[in-house]
């Protein structure tokens, strides 16, 4: 794909498709470009294009989106993939990107910016070592449009060094920009300070400079996250010195008239206090000199910012510096007076902790963006959690004055409510002054777990939170109504049970309000409250018995509350709804009809535009939760499910939309697996040969449930497995083996294969397998798959026999059998991990010592180590080590984990025992050394007394004592 004038028009004319509102337009054009991706100068040609006079701006910034994407997509180098891009294209990009980027209008910036991002966190600096060189020396330019494009590139380039785990190579990274970047960026500050002055009646040059100040202020708080370097340390002064001055700073051309937007000096003085936070809380020891100074700029800037929006950020993040100071035992001093308690209550705490008008709004106009701040934890810091957080720093250290003189403001606030209940902002800052001192440890799956004893949580509940759940009317005071849930559900855990119980009718009548704030609140609780655990952890707090009686009404209500506007998609009723299913188990077969008449109609509207992932998954959870249970009770209800479910799932598969497939495959193999006959029906059986098809497994997504569901078809149908496709069988597995982060799923299938496919049709194909994993054994050997592979060994030896195993292992080489005993079984046996793994493996290695004439002849040898080796795994527990050179296996490799994958918990597979009639494996053992021994008399004792060590003798003897035998 040359770099031409007509290939660059080509290019133009799929780009512009790609933005065609015709779907069908839009999706082959799409597809050309996916195709063409790996063509060498692909790449080059969006650069050229994103670059080229005359071109309309739509179709540069087009092209400049597909330049990232493809980065995104294609930059790093897997090894099951191999590398997508052109080795010159690579150093074409490279060449090309940071000046391009430079001279780019903001919109194409933004997109190279972010593409060199990508580029740098697989190549910086060890392949891209003049990356840093090259942004450092247009600092000299004076063009700030050049200057801000290299400070977006490095914020872009550094901020992961704020969540990367600590590392040599990390470490060494961050040394070399330091060494290069620490300097020159010190001046570049130094002069920008000096131009703010020069500039300040200067308001567009002005703006500019405090862009890039906002930039220099993100780029300091990376630098100095993991560690505090010696050039920061060393040029503290300069640093503090001009943070402290931008604190301060209050320029009028700088002030915005919008009430909502942060402006550029808010941004920056919200940054620095994140950077002196940071000090404060990692580097007290060289900070604490500066930090009286920026506690007293901090608070001057606290008592001075207005109430409005656009200061949110601001003040949220000058609370949180002043919490960060507050928990340090070293700054104690600096709050101990009970006047400055006082006046941080007064003036910090309860003034941030009012419901104002804009608030207000959030909850009536965008209450999914309220829920998100309120419950769960968002990213956004809003200015009521910095307070609660605050006075929790205090408590740390001050809990008895802090509790008595908030106290004061709380009776307070509660007087002025009970006197005129039209200040009921009055009561809302009651409740959350009450949940912040009474909270003293939080997690987000038992909501408070430690509170104060100094707070009478259960007293505050029944006198101030009972009366808003039980109000008659669920439209009234709706922000009290979700005070009043919120406080139930966080402190959930500290309240008794008959409380729990009694708050589920209020709950459920809550469901009928019509504000989605309150009712994604109640089913958010009833969700909670089914969790909570009793005090020992091993059962529900809230039992069976409890809300049978409420059943009807309970699901009725959670199916009403999906129809109230907004919340046709809601994920807190989806999810209640799945954990009610759950709870009621099989007294939801009354008005499972009417649920899943629902549920059906819910996938059919969702599957035309998925749209909210979580609501996705608890919607399919539900559904196997109806599955479940009503099978388990009534077997033929498996055809009324199948009749509701085929049509939508066939609209799915055909439409290709890819976020439900897994979801799809997961519960057709639930549907196989309730299927009684024996068989797997003819209509799955028609779908069988279209899973084995390349394009569905190259979906990482795919990979697990179409697994799962094969397995579910070798399980129930084996021999109805058409011989023609047993070959597209094994090449998925062959293609599964090959990968590190897809092997174990290869195994899943090769082991129900081996366990369920008749010998007549698999033995053709066992040598050519035993090879396969000969072969990626020597190429690449991981803990993970020797693992897999001996748990493979020992159920074939357990399923063809144990002669079978050795002849095929020493079928690829002459006495290899010897070798996989002491390099892999003796090695790596004590690895295997899982009950009933180890319980194979168990089993597997008796059969092959005490059944195989091979094992005692051509081995015999080996024989009394490789049962030294068996008794470790008996008597021992797993081997957890990992080798020293498989430290940089990620998360993605593991098994369990894919990105793209969303495992459905109630669509789980049943473990299958394929030993199940062995129930001991040491009294198995014992048995099976007892007919060795009586068919080779004399050899097994000596063998014993002369191989083995003391110690394993003695198990070896309790084991023959246990199962009344000898040898």
């Amino acid at each position: 794909m040359e770099v031409t004038d007509s290939n660059l028009q080509s290019l133009a004319g799929y780009l512009e498709q790609t933005l065609s509102p015709d779907a069908s337009i839009r999706k082959a054009a799409e597809k050309f470009l996916e195709s063409v991706e790996g063509s060498q100068n692909y790449p080059v040609l969006l650069l050229t294009l994103l670059d080229k006079d005359g071109v309309p701006v739509h179709l540069r910034v087009s092209s400049a989106v597909t330049f990232k994407n493809y980065t995104k997509r294609c930059w790093r180098v897997t090894e099951d993939e191999g590398d997508k891009i052109h080795r010159n294209d690579r150093t074409t990009i490279k060449q090309r990107i940071v000046g391009l980027m430079l001279k780019s209008p903001d919109q194409i910036q933004k997109q190279l910016s972010d593409a060199i991002s990508i580029i740098g966190r697989e190549d910086f600096p060890d392949k891209w070592p003049d990356l840093l060189q090259e942004m450092v020396t247009k600092f000299q330019t004076g063009d700030f449009h050049v200057i801000n494009g290299i400070l977006i590139t490095a914020h872009s380039l550094f901020k992961r060094y704020r969540h990367e785990f600590k590392s040599q190579q990390l470490w060494a990274e961050i040394k070399f920009v330091l060494d290069n970047f620490a300097q020159p960026f010190t001046e570049l500050f130094n002069a920008t300070m000096e131009l703010a002055k020069t500039h300040a009646e200067d308001p567009v040059a002005l703006k500019v400079i405090f862009s890039s100040i906002v930039l220099i202020c993100k780029i300091f708080y990376s630098l100095n996250f993991q560690d505090l370097p010696e050039y920061f340390e060393d040029n503290m002064g300069i640093w503090m010195n001009h943070f402290l001055t931008l604190l301060s700073a209050d320029n009028k051309i700088l002030r915005t008239q919008d009430e909502e937007e942060a402006g550029l000096l808010e941004q920056v003085k919200s940054q620095i206090c994140d950077n002196v936070a940071l000090y404060a809380q990692k580097y007290d020891e060289e900070f604490s000199p500066q930090l009286p100074s920026f506690v007293t700029a901090i608070w001057n800037l606290l008592t001075s910012t207005g109430q409005q929006v656009k200061y949110d950020m601001l003040v949220s993040n000058a609370i949180q510096f002043l919490a960060s100071v507050a928990e340090r035992p070293s700054y104690k001093s600096l709050f101990e007076d009970p006047s400055t308690l006082a006046s941080i209550c007064e003036k910090v705490i309860v003034p941030n902790m009012q419901f104002r008008d804009a608030d207000e709004e959030l909850f009536e106009d965008n209450p999914d963006e309220y829920i998100r701040r309120d419950i769960e934890g968002s990213d956004v810091d809003t200015r009521r959690r910095s307070a609660c957080d605050l006075v929790q720093a205090l408590s740390k250290s001050f809990e008895g004055p802090v509790i008595q003189n908030f106290s004061q403001y709380v009776a307070g606030l509660l007087e002025e409510y009970g006197k005129n209940p039209s200040s009921w902002k009055s009561k809302d800052v009651a409740y959350y002054l009450v949940t912040s001192l009474a909270a003293k440890g939080q997690t987000q799956k038992h909501g408070i777990t430690t509170a104060s004893s100094l707070v009478n949580t259960a007293d505050f509940f029944t006198t101030q939170v009972v009366p808003d759940l039980q109000a008659a009317d669920v439209n009234a005071n709706p922000i009290l109504k979700a005070d009043a849930i919120k406080f139930l559900m966080v402190f959930r855990s500290q309240l008794p049970k008959e409380a729990l119980v009694a708050s589920l009718p209020c709950l459920m009548k809550l469901l009928k309000a019509t504000s989605l704030v309150v009712h994604s609140y109640a089913a958010h609780t009833i969700e909670r409250l089914l969790m909570v655990r009793t005090p020992d952890g091993k059962t529900a707090a809230i039992s069976l018995a409890d809300i049978q009686p409420l059943s009807t009404d309970l699901i009725s209500g959670l199916i009403e509350g999906l129809n109230h506007p907004g919340s046709a998609e809601n994920e807190y009723i989806m999810k209640a709804l799945m954990r009610s299913m759950s709870a009621l188990q099989e007294h939801i077969l009354t008005v499972i009809q009417q649920v899943m008449g629902v549920l059906t109609q819910k996938l059919i509207i969702v599957s035309k535009n998925p749209s909210k992932p979580q609501f996705n998954h608890y919607l399919f959870e539900s559904l196997c939760i109806g599955i479940r249970t009503t099978c388990k009770h009534q077997p033929q209800a498996i055809f009324t499910f199948e009749e509701a479910l085929f049509k939508p799932f066939t609209d799915i598969l055909q439409a290709d939309v890819q976020e439900f497939i897994p979801y799809v495959f997961q519960i057709l193999s639930l549907l196989i697996d309730y299927h009684t006959s024996g068989t797997v029906p003819d209509t799955y059986m028609a779908l069988f040969p279209h899973l084995l098809a390349p394009a569905l497994w190259e979906r990482p997504g795919n990979i697990p449930p179409l697994v799962r569901l094969i397995q579910a078809y070798i399980e129930k149908g084996a021999k109805q497995i058409p011989v023609e496709n047993v070959n597209g069988l094994l090449g998925v597995f062959q293609k599964l083996i090959a990968s590190k982060a897809n092997d174990h799923e290869g195994f899943y299938l090769l082991n129900s294969i081996i366990q369920h496919m008749p010998k007549e049709v698999v033995s053709q194909y066992i040598k050519n397998i035993f090879i396969l994993l000969f072969q990626r054994l020597s190429s690449s050997k991981t803990t993970k798959y020797i693992k897999s592979l001996l748990l493979f060994f020992c159920l074939f030896a357990i399923q063809y026999g144990p002669d079978a195993l050795i002849q095929n292992v020493d079928g690829i080489q002459a006495n290899m059998f010897g070798m996989v005993i002491e390099k892999l079984f003796l090695q790596d046996l004590q690895k295997v991990s899982g009950s009933l793994e180890r319980k194979i493996c168990a089993v597997g290695v008796t059969n092959v010592l005490t059944e195989s004439s091979l094992m005692f002849q051509t081995y015999n040898a080996m024989w009394a180590q490789f049962l030294q080796g068996l008794i470790s795994l008996i008597e021992l527990p797993e081997d957890t080590n990992v080798p020293d050179d498989e430290h940089f296996i990620e998360i993605e490799d593991t098994p369990g984990y894919q990105t793209a994958y969303s495992q459905l918990a109630f669509a789980g597979k049943k473990e299958h025992d394929p030993v199940a009639e062995v129930t001991d494996v040491k009294i198995n053992l014992a048995r099976q050394l007892h007919k060795l021994s009586a068919a080779h008399p004399g050899k097994v004792p000596a063998l014993i007394s002369a191989g083995l060590q003391a110690e394993a003798q003695t198990f070896v003897q309790q084991y023959l004592t246990a199962a009344g035998v000898t040898v």
